[in-house]
Formats: C-alpha cells, sequence, structure tokens
C-alpha cells in the first residue's frame, strides 16, 4: 500500500544518473564514464522506487528501452532516458489519454514528435500520466488514484504533464515530454520546481490533433531541471526539423548581453494573485532591477472576451471527444467511461453552442492583439506569475468534484497561461521562489513569436542569480 504521509519524495543516489541533469549524463555517455544502458538501469531503478508513492507512470516499456540503450546513440542528449507523455503515439504502445474510454490499443508507429524526440537521442522508457484527454490543470483522476507532487505528496503535481513533471522532479529521469494546450507544460513546472516552455506555435513538431483544430493552441515540449537542459533538447530538436516561416534559435549557452525592458502583470483578470506568489514576482521583479533590466507594471494584454473564448474553446474540444470519440479515437470509445469534467464540459458546450464563431474569431485575432501589446509597452517580454494561487491539495481540483465549482477553480487557478496557446507565443516558466513550507512557486516569462532565444537567455541569467531549490537538499 501507498504510504500518503510521506511529505517529499524523491529517488537521488549515487547512481548511474547521480545528480546529473540530461546535458549532464550526455557528456558522461559520451566520455565513456557510464553506459547508456546504466543511465536505464538507474531510471528503472529509481521509478521503481519511488512510483508506487507517485504514480506518474501509465505504461513501463523497460525491455525495449534497455534494448535501445545498448544500440547505438546520436544526438545532443543521446543515451539519456525519458517518458512520453500519454497523449502522443509511441510505437508499440497503447495511447490511453488518461481515459478510461479509450481502448488500450498499441499504435503501429511513432507520433511526428516522438520521432523528433528521439533524434535527440532520448530513450524511451514508457508513458507518463496525464489527466483525462488533458483538460485539468491537476492530474487526478474521478476512480483512479491521483498523480502525487514529489515536493510534498499531498498536492498536485500539475497537468496535463503533472506524469513527467513528477518524474523529473523526482530524479526518475533528468527531461520527459510535456505538452501544452493551456499551460501543460508551464503549471506541472511551476507546481513541481521546473522549468517548462512552451515554444512558439510552429516551432517542433505538431500534435497529431493540432491539423484538424481551427486554432491551434497546442505545443510539444520537455520539462527539465534546468535551463541548458531545456536550451540542449530545443536545439537539438531544430537540427533534426528546422521550423518553418520562424527565426532559428540555435543552441542557447547562456545569459545574453542586452538588457531588456519588462511589462510585469501581478493579477488576471479571473481573480487576484494569492500574497506568496505576488511576493514571489515582484521579488524577481527586484532581481530583474539589479541585473540591470528596465521592469515596467503594464496592465494585462487581453480582456474578459479572451476568457470566455478560450474557456469556450475548451468545452467545444471537450464536446468533440466525448461525441465523436468513435471516429477521432477508435471504434471501441466509451463515452459512458469518460470523468464527471469531460462530461460537464461537454454540456457546457451544447448549451453555449452559439458563442461558437465568436470565439474561434477571438482566439484567432489574439496573435495580433498580443503583439500589438508588446509595440504599445515597448516592451521586450512579459512577467507574470505562471499560476495565480500556490499548488492546492489534492482533491481541489479532482474531476470527482462539485460542478460548476470545480470548474471555476480550474479557470481561476490557470488564469495566465492560456494566452499564450491563443497567441501562438513563446513563454517560460522558471522555479524561482517556494512557499513558506518549501514547495515551488513559478515565474512566467513570456515572449514576442519566435523570440525563444530571447526567453532562454534571460532564463540562464535568473537561474545563476536565484539557483533552483533542489528536491535533494
Amino acid at each position: 500500500m501507498t504510504d500518503t504521509t510521506k511529505t517529499r519524495v524523491h529517488a537521488f543516489g549515487d547512481d548511474a544518473l547521480s545528480d546529473l541533469d540530461s546535458v549532464g549524463v550526455a557528456a558522461a555517455i559520451a566520455a565513456g564514464d557510464i553506459s547508456a544502458r546504466e543511465a536505464a538501469d538507474a531510471a528503472i531503478a529509481r521509478a521503481e522506487r519511488v512510483n508506487p508513492d507517485l504514480n506518474a507512470i501509465v505504461v513501463t516499456d523497460y525491455e525495449r528501452g534497455r534494448a535501445l540503450a545498448d544500440g547505438t546513440h546520436t544526438g545532443r542528449l543521446a543515451g539519456v532516458p525519458t517518458f512520453v507523455k500519454d497523449n502522443t503515439d509511441v510505437a508499440g504502445l497503447a495511447t490511453l489519454e488518461g481515459s478510461l474510454a479509450v481502448p488500450n490499443i498499441p499504435k503501429a508507429a511513432d507520433a511526428e514528435f516522438t520521432t523528433q524526440l528521439r533524434s535527440t537521442g532520448l530513450v524511451v522508457l514508457g508513458k507518463s500520466t496525464m489527466p483525462e484527454f488533458g483538460w485539468s490543470a491537476s492530474t487526478e483522476f474521478a476512480t483512479l488514484p491521483p498523480t502525487r507532487n514529489p515536493w510534498n505528496t499531498g498536492y498536485s503535481s500539475g497537468a496535463s504533464s503533472g506524469g513527467a513533471a513528477a518524474l523529473v522532479a523526482s530524479g526518475v529521469v533528468p527531461i520527459a515530454h510535456a505538452n501544452d494546450g493551456g499551460g501543460s507544460i508551464r503549471i506541472p513546472a511551476a507546481a513541481c520546481g521546473l522549468v517548462g516552455l512552451k515554444p512558439t506555435r510552429g516551432r517542433v513538431a505538431l500534435a497529431a490533433e493540432s491539423h484538424q483544430l481551427p486554432v491551434d493552441v497546442i505545443s510539444n515540449g520537455v520539462v527539465t531541471r534546468s535551463v541548458r537542459d531545456t536550451a540542449h533538447f530545443l536545439a537539438g530538436a531544430e537540427e533534426h526539423r528546422p521550423a518553418p516561416g520562424l527565426p532559428p534559435v540555435g543552441l542557447v549557452e547562456g545569459p545574453g548581453k542586452r538588457r531588456l525592458r519588462i511589462g510585469m502583470v501581478l493579477d488576471s483578470l479571473t481573480r487576484p494573485t494569492d500574497d506568496q506568489t505576488r511576493a514571489a514576482v515582484l521579488d524577481v521583479a527586484k532581481s530583474l532591477e539589479k541585473l540591470g533590466h528596465e521592469v515596467v507594471e503594464i496592465a494585462i494584454p487581453t480582456d474578459e472576451r479572451f476568457v470566455t473564448a478560450f474557456t469556450h474553446y475548451w468545452a467545444m474540444l471537450a464536446f468533440s471527444m466525448h461525441r465523436f470519440g468513435k471516429k477521432v479515437v477508435h471504434p471501441d470509445f466509451d463515452p459512458s467511461l469518460t470523468d464527471p469534467l469531460t462530461q460537464y464540459l461537454s454540456k457546457r458546450f451544447l448549451r453555449n453552442i452559439w458563442r461558437t464563431p465568436g470565439a474561434i474569431l477571438t482566439l484567432k485575432r489574439s496573435e495580433k492583439l498580443y503583439a500589438s501589446e508588446f509595440d504599445k509597452n515597448r516592451i521586450d517580454v512579459a512577467l507574470s506569475p505562471t499560476l495565480a494561487h500556490t499548488t492546492p491539495e489534492l482533491g481541489y481540483l479532482s474531476p470527482a468534484g462539485e460542478f460548476p465549482q470545480m470548474f471555476e477553480r480550474l479557470v481561476n487557478y490557470a488564469s495566465f497561461t492560456p494566452l499564450n496557446n491563443a497567441a501562438g507565443s513563446p513563454a517560460i516558466s522558471l522555479p524561482l521562489a517556494q512557499t513558506t513550507d518549501q514547495r515551488p512557486i513559478g515565474v512566467h516569462i513570456n515572449g514576442r513569436n519566435g523570440a525563444e532565444r530571447t526567453l532562454l537567455e534571460l532564463a540562464y541569467e535568473l537561474e545563476a542569480e536565484r539557483p533552483f531549490a533542489r528536491i535533494q537538499d
């Protein structure tokens, strides 16, 4: 039985992975200090040690992972073990999307992004947990155990890439696949004390669903424990597939020299930011000014129409899955097994179906409006909280909760991140602060489309100025 009285869980120790990030593991493999097989074995042993407490793995693929580790490796992260989020196809494994409604049928081929991820040299060991179809900001389930936060197992690990974040934060692997349709890279990064970069729309290979969406809000990426890991992954992904129509990022290796004008937003449209999160952002602003940057407070670059449009679009996607899952997923899809959140969203969409054309138009316009706010305020990047309040305890965002209260809690919690999904702009969450009881607080920095280099350079500078807390300390 899982011991739920534990508060902090990690797997760091004296093995092949040690406390290295993925760049460090790849360097150790290249130097012959360890082998890729030893790295895989260490990750597997770590997973077996902590996953009973965290519930972050959907399915393991250890024997194939070991066989891959024994092969030849190329790429910037050659031989480093990882996990893929369970909404992205891996040949030979089912893609269950966190839902009991999806049949457990192995996929015949890798998704386009899985191929890109493998091109960096990463070795896949299995699939990580996510809430049903990624609708929630917490990796919790109506009838199954939740994924727990390694920093305190009574709290949410965020979502929808909550399993990935729990595995990286606890030291099972140094890097894991995540993706983001409304904050799902950045939210779990904030909850679990990680770096989470949502790239510009089109920077990396598209999710399978992206080709059918009227507004593509989904970006693939990774969660990591260091800025350089995120930078090296992005450089490796770009080497495999240069992004059409975007300036290249290249390998970012440290802070930039240019001093920036930074716009600061403290409150979202849905609720005031809580005291600890507000204090964290203000403290980071002081660090930025100390480093020579100019920080100016600005108004949030959107309005209530955006909130209405995005929540309606969210409901529309849930309706499409609930109503047409047999066509878009598999003939054996069983909508009666979807969880209460999916069913609530589907009904919400039907009640407000008339909003659909306006919602789509509002989201499409957001890219131009977002860029105009940067021009109007003459800013290079914007600084804000990643989330409107500190990470909640498990149960607060449970899909088995009361509706519409649970949905309102979701909207209020994840109120800063969705704009970047609609606008297509890059944004990064950095673990720059902690609560009074030493849980992570994420701080959010976003930029103009194509400006990943600027975000990574600033992230390197902040990481050096304010070293990230380590779970093993």
